[in-house]
């Protein structure tokens, strides 16, 4: 699995624990971590808005199969992940959130609050939410068991509703995004590593290139 971990502007100074943290849990899978985002409050500037944006094309270019993210509360990176095609984000406080979202609703993002809450052990909480999420066996197996079957139903629902009312093709909706928003989501140098590197989508390479040509 190929996990991108992306920060923004209010908490970039925590980038280097939870990159540590998430890197000593997946890394004995022989999952991957791309550190796109912040990794300090020097680094290219990004909001949590930036963040979706990153999130969707890394995701719907198949660079990436999961988002590791947040901000302050956790809300607005959730929120902003969530209003693009194909991610499916969750809003996680604590290890049993993990573990939930991924039995339940099987989705592909995470969104952590990184101010709120986030005291003596906040360390250890990080660690156990990335043990959760990833370290749990299969996704999608629904909690408690016998309720995996309409879980499993609905979580495929809510994907088709949304599917429903997003453009269809993912490269209208990204171009209807403001150019200026976009430019800055990809202008990072780890970002365009990652992207670059292992976008399967050439349209979307093509588009990316586009912009920072």
């Amino acid at each position: 699995m190929k996990i991108a971990l992306m920060m923004e502007n209010s908490q970039a100074g925590k980038n280097a624990v939870v990159y540590n943290e998430l890197t000593n849990v997946v890394a004995p899978l022989d999952h991957a971590v791309f550190n796109v985002g912040m990794s300090d409050e020097n680094d290219h500037h990004l909001t949590y808005i930036h963040l979706g944006i990153m999130a969707s094309i890394l995701v719907n270019s198949k660079a990436v199969d999961f988002v590791v993210t947040g901000c302050g509360t956790g809300q607005g990176a959730m929120m902003s992940l969530n209003i693009h095609p194909g991610i499916v984000c969750g809003y996680c406080l604590e290890p049993s959130d993990a573990f939930l979202f991924n039995q339940i609703n099987n989705g592909n993002a995470l969104s952590l609050a990184f101010a709120k809450g986030y005291g003596w052990g906040a360390e250890l909480n990080v660690r156990y939410i990335f043990e959760k999420a990833f370290t749990t066996g299969e996704r999608g197996q629904g909690y408690p068991l016998e309720r995996a079957e309409p879980q499993q139903r609905n979580a495929g629902i809510l994907n088709e509703v949304k599917a429903a009312v997003v453009k269809e093709n993912y490269l209208d909706t990204l171009k209807a995004i403001d150019v200026e928003l976009v430019k800055t989501a990809v202008t990072g140098e780890r970002f365009q590593q990652c992207f670059f590197e292992h976008c399967q989508v050439p349209e979307i390479e093509q588009y990316v290139r586009s912009l920072l040509d």
